[in-house]
């Protein structure tokens, strides 16, 4: 099996100086409570707790999403998930890792599966525009609604939308085309599955969105659309091994966490994921979530207001070496910097050497893209080093749907360590229903009456501060 790696050689003291990088003494004084919490981390399993690490040995699970892929995969050309945060983002990035790019745009021969149309927003001309292209395939549709509860604004009301339109082209019928990813047994739209009749999988209890993309959440759609999800979740199988290992300088999960960590104590309050590849861009979404909300907390478990957390930061290589590397050389040293490599692409492609007669271009002839793109990391890294910016890389062999699949195990794991160390709870998100609470009020949802009278203060345009 070909395996990712990670290499934090440009993040110790050696690459980027005492100041800014993290020592052979930093992580000596972490050995005890990186031991301590791998320990933790196996009790805690052993409790029936994190069961977001038992994902990959769920056969039954898998067996289940295989059924209803089979039930829908030959009456389906247009699959459509409707859902947000980790029931969005998980979903996209799986399907941008391991499909191409210009997959919808595919004809239905050449396509491995249904055109897929992720709705993560309720934007309404998105919303519209794919219902438009949709119509005159709507017999052929599938909707995926996927919410543990069924109440969240945004899944909720787009639910409503396309189950009418359904209804509305398809008549009592309308029901085989609709899958409810949803809590096992309680929530709103269980609720509405048993009245209504539709097919499900479910949201694993226990498992939090952000942490879910290894469940049918994810998976549905992925194996819909030609990915081996068998092949994923031996991947996460194989990162599970490793990330068991006590010794920090042996745990890549633990190792990632020790670096952010260390820096973060140093003032290096940023943590930016720079794939250099279009096919891994959508990992750093899908890890931007992670990161945020599982480590973005006032509260610590033993001390109050500590306000934890690494903001993180996507960029995409080399596109962004034009847009924001400038502020990552000269700006605040305040930044943890991530590289995600390809070291082989599925397609080099070959430069023409048509130019070779043209002196300043002579160095490109005959060379390819893999290693114009490779060189364009490493010299990137090369200058961020030259002004004391620690980074660090994973290395993937190959994109595949093992690797993606050790990538996501690797980082729910250490974002596991993170919260460890910093002292919080990494899998609540309390500050997340105020923002839900509010909108339910301007939508006029009942019990929140008094909530709207506050939030009229703050629509309200005074003229004094309105240019």
């Amino acid at each position: 099996m070909d395996r990712i790696s990670l290499n934090w050689k440009n993040a110790s003291t050696r690459a980027v100086g005492q100041q800014h990088g993290v020592s052979e003494k930093d992580l000596a004084a972490l050995a005890g409570p990186i031991k301590k919490l791998t320990k933790q981390f196996a009790d805690q399993r052993k409790a029936g707790e994190l069961r977001f690490r038992e994902l990959p040995y769920n056969e039954d699970m898998l067996d289940a999403i295989e059924s209803q892929v089979e039930h829908f995969r030959d009456r389906c050309e247009v699959l459509i998930i409707l859902g947000i945060g980790g029931s969005a983002l998980g979903n996209i990035a799986l399907q941008s890792a391991l499909n191409p790019s210009t997959y919808n745009l595919m004809s239905d021969r050449t396509r491995s599966g249904p055109q897929l149309f992720v709705l993560d927003n309720v934007d309404p001309e998105m919303i519209k525009a794919t219902i438009d292209h949709l119509t005159p395939k709507i017999k052929k549709t599938i909707v995926n609604v996927i919410s543990k509860s069924g109440e969240t604004a945004e899944t909720a009301s787009q639910f409503i939308l396309f189950r009418d339109l359904l209804q509305a082209k398809l008549g009592k019928k309308y029901k085989d085309n609709i899958l409810a990813t949803t809590d096992p047994s309680e929530g709103t739209l269980r609720e509405i599955v048993k009245a209504e009749g539709y097919r499900t999988l479910e949201v694993p209890p226990g498992v939090g969105g952000r942490f879910s993309v290894l469940s049918a959440v994810g998976l549905f759609s992925a194996a819909m659309c030609g990915i081996d999800i068998q092949a994923l979740m031996e991947g996460a199988r194989d990162m599970d091994k490793r990330v068991k290992e006590p010794d920090v300088l042996k745990n890549p999960a633990a190792m990632i966490a020790a670096v952010h960590y260390v820096l973060n104590n140093r003032g290096k309050n940023m943590s930016v994921m720079m794939p250099y590849s279009n096919a891994l861009y959508y990992l750093a979404d899908w890890y931007r979530q992670l990161w945020a909300e599982s480590l973005g907390k006032q509260n610590g478990l033993h001390k109050k207001n500590v306000f934890a957390g690494q903001t993180p930061i996507k960029a995409l290589g080399t596109t962004d070496q034009h847009s924001q590397v400038q502020l990552y050389r000269e700006g605040p040293n305040d930044k943890v910097i991530t590289f995600l490599e390809v070291e082989r692409f599925s397609s080099k492609l070959t430069i023409p050497d048509s130019m070779k007669h043209v002196q300043s271009l002579r160095y490109l002839a005959g060379s390819n893209f893999q290693s114009l793109i490779n060189s364009e990391k490493l010299g990137t890294e090369y200058a961020l080093l030259e002004s004391q910016r620690p980074t660090m890389t994973i290395n993937f062999p190959v994109i595949s749907a093992q690797t993606v699949g050790q990538f996501i195990y690797l980082y729910e794991v250490a974002t596991s360590y993170m919260g460890g160390l910093l002292d919080i709870n990494t899998y609540d998100q309390p500050a997340v229903q105020l923002g839900k609470d509010a909108t339910y009020a301007l939508m006029g949802k009942s019990g929140f009456d008094e909530l709207n009278r506050k939030i009229q203060a703050v629509a309200k345009r005074d003229k004094k501060f309105t240019i």
